[in-house]
């Protein structure tokens, strides 16, 4: 499975956003898809995970309330709709995926079996 993000951009705090992930190479529904952050001189972190259907989300607790992740199936894409941003939410977001058929759950394991090239996120004062 292949992942691309984009979307990323510079935005005013206060702004919004709506980041990409689109998948080739494999049956997207069978895969959780999740979104990670790395912002510079920190460890990459959890943002955000969808089920294969979509019907569980799941979000770091920086994020609750502002971010939401979501899927269309169909267009073999997740998305990460981000308002409210901060400057701390500045970093690189990355969308990934655990190995088909495995839960949503295995991202936070670290489960990770598939990354995609990341997109710069970033949020002026």
């Amino acid at each position: 499975v292949q992942l691309q993000a984009s979307g990323g951009g510079l935005v005013q705090a206060g702004g919004s956003l709506r980041l990409s992930c689109a998948a080739s190479g494999g049956t997207f529904s069978n895969y959780a898809m999740g979104w990670f952050r790395q912002a510079p001189g920190k460890e990459r972190e959890f943002v955000a995970a969808i089920s294969w259907s979509g019907g569980t989300t799941h979000y770091a607790d920086s994020v609750q309330g502002r971010f939401a992740i979501s899927r269309d199936n169909a267009k073999n894409t997740v998305y990460l709709q981000m308002n409210s941003l901060k400057p701390e939410d500045t970093a690189v977001y990355s969308c990934a995926a655990p190995a088909e058929n495995d839960s949503w759950k295995t991202l936070l394991d670290g489960g990770i079996e598939y990354w995609g090239k990341g997109t710069q996120v970033t949020v002026s004062s």
